[in-house]
């Protein structure tokens, strides 16, 4: 049995995210998975800044967003991250974004990345640090 690896990031809603019907604007929700990737990268070691660090760089290549409910001006919501293991050289992350007063779910989602060098080259193979990381966290 392989272990989860998630995070739960609280976030409010700024009022520089919301549109004029006063619901967070759509492109928002991949703000939020970022900030749910951040937290899991820093809480589990596999941060940005420790990736570049070992010469790569990760751009996101696909996303999907199912939206369910809004959000809205003032409202606080958690976005649960959890890292999908995967033996391709890619990082690929599930999101549930639920509304903290209510508890409704309000959007879930996928991202996928890959590695880069610094040169910008593809990577076919996952990196060796990338594959000692999965093999610490029990992979």
């Amino acid at each position: 049995m392989f272990p989860v690896i998630s995070s739960k990031k609280e976030i409010e809603v700024r009022f520089s995210e919301v549109d004029s019907l006063r619901m967070v604007w759509h492109g928002n929700y991949l703000r939020y998975f970022e900030d749910g990737r951040e937290d899991l990268g820093k809480r589990y070691g596999l941060g940005y800044l420790e990736v570049y660090a070992n010469g790569f760089v990760t751009p996101l290549v696909k996303s999907e967003l199912d939206y369910k409910r809004p959000l809205r001006y003032g409202d606080t919501a958690i976005v649960e991250t959890t890292f999908v293991n995967d033996p391709a050289a890619k990082l690929i992350f599930d999101y549930a974004i639920y509304n903290s007063k209510t508890g409704e779910l309000v959007c879930t989602g996928r991202t996928v990345q890959v590695f880069l060098n610094t040169d910008g080259e593809l990577q076919l193979n996952a990196p060796d640090f990338f594959l000692e990381w999965k093999k610490k966290i029990g992979f």
